[in-house]
C-alpha cells in the first residue's frame, strides 16, 4: 500500500503545482499573445488532467480483489494512461493550429519581461518535480508515475525553448515564437503515442517480456522431475502478471509429490521474477 500513497502524494503535487503555472502562463500569454507560451500554458492545463487520472487512476488501482474483480483493479493504471494520452493528442492538435496561425500574423505578438520570468519560475518547479517524481518511479513500477514524471522532463525541454524564443523576441526575432508553438505540439503528439502504446499494450493483455519467460524458462530446468511444458500464457494485471502454464511429470509419481514439485516452482517465480504477481501451474503425468 505504500505504493499506492505514494503515487497519491506525488500526484495531488503534481495537481497544485500544474494548477499554478498554467495560470500564470496563460495570464501572461494572452497578454503577449506568445504561442509558444499559450502553447506551454495549455501543456500544464492538460499536466493538472493527466495528475488528477493518475490520483484517480491509483486509487482504483489499489483496491484489493473481489468477487467481481477476482485478479485486482491493476489495470485502471492504464485505462486512466490511455484518457491521459487521449487528451493529449486533442492539446496538440489545438497547440499546432493556433501556432500555424500566428505564424502568418506574427503582429499580434506583444513582447514582455513577463515571459521570461514566468519561463524561469516553470523550469524551477518542474525540475523539482521531475526529480521527486522520478525517484518514486524507480521505487514503484507505476506506468502513471512513469508517465507523470516524463511529463515533468518535457515541460522543462518545452518551457527552455519557449523561454528562448521569448529572449530572441526582446531583439524583434518573432517569427520563432510560432515554430516553438508548433514543435511543442509535436512533442505532445509523440508523447501522447507513446503513453497510448503502452496502456494499449497492457490492456490487449500484451505478453510478458522475453527475458523475463527465458528466466522463468531457467528456472524451471533446473527441476529434473518436469519433463516438458506447455500452454505458457501470462496475461498482465497492473503493473504485475499473471502467469499459468503445464507441466509434465512422470505418470507413476504420487500425486503429493507431483504437487509439491508445483508448490515450489511457484514460489520460487514470484520470489525471484519481480513483475511476476501469480502463478498457476497445471501438472500432467506423462
Amino acid at each position: 500500500m505504500e505504493r499506492y500513497k505514494q503515487v497519491r502524494i506525488a500526484s495531488i503535487l503534481g495537481i497544485f503545482g500544474n494548477f499554478f503555472l498554467a495560470i500564470i502562463k496563460l495570464i501572461v500569454g494572452f497578454i503577449s499573445q506568445s504561442q509558444a507560451m499559450l502553447g506551454d500554458a495549455f501543456n500544464s492545463l492538460s499536466d493538472i488532467l493527466s495528475s488528477f487520472m493518475t490520483f484517480l487512476g491509483n486509487y482504483i488501482a489499489s483496491k484489493p480483489k473481489d468477487d467481481d474483480h477476482n485478479l485486482g483493479h491493476g489495470k485502471a493504471e492504464y485505462v486512466y494512461s490511455l484518457f491521459i494520452s487521449f487528451m493529449m493528442f486533442i492539446l496538440s492538435l489545438k497547440v499546432a493550429k493556433d501556432s500555424i496561425i500566428s505564424f502568418f500574423h506574427p503582429n499580434l505578438y506583444h513582447y514582455s519581461i513577463l515571459l521570461i520570468i514566468v519561463s524561469l519560475i516553470t523550469i524551477m518547479v518542474k525540475l523539482g518535480l521531475y526529480f521527486y517524481t522520478k525517484k518514486l518511479t524507480k521505487q514503484n513500477n507505476n506506468l502513471l508515475l512513469k508517465a507523470n514524471y516524463k511529463d515533468h522532463r518535457n515541460d522543462c525541454i518545452i518551457t527552455t525553448f519557449t523561454l528562448i524564443s521569448a529572449f530572441l523576441a526582446s531583439h524583434n526575432i518573432i517569427i520563432f515564437d510560432s515554430i516553438v508553438g508548433l514543435g511543442i505540439a509535436i512533442f505532445i503528439f509523440i508523447e501522447a503515442l507513446k503513453i497510448f502504446k503502452q496502456s494499449y499494450d497492457v490492456l490487449m493483455d500484451k505478453s510478458i517480456s522475453n527475458e523475463a519467460k527465458k528466466e522463468v524458462l531457467k528456472i524451471i530446468e533446473k527441476y529434473p522431475e518436469i519433463k516438458k511444458i506447455n500452454h505458457f500464457n501470462s496475461t498482465p494485471v497492473g503493473y504485475k502478471y499473471y502467469l499459468s502454464f503445464t507441466i509434465f511429470v512422470n505418470g507413476h509419481m504420487s500425486t503429493f509429490d507431483s504437487h509439491a514439485i508445483a508448490n515450489n516452482l511457484e514460489k520460487e517465480i514470484i520470489q525471484k521474477i519481480p513483475e511476476i504477481y501469480l502463478v498457476i501451474i497445471h501438472v500432467n503425468p506423462l
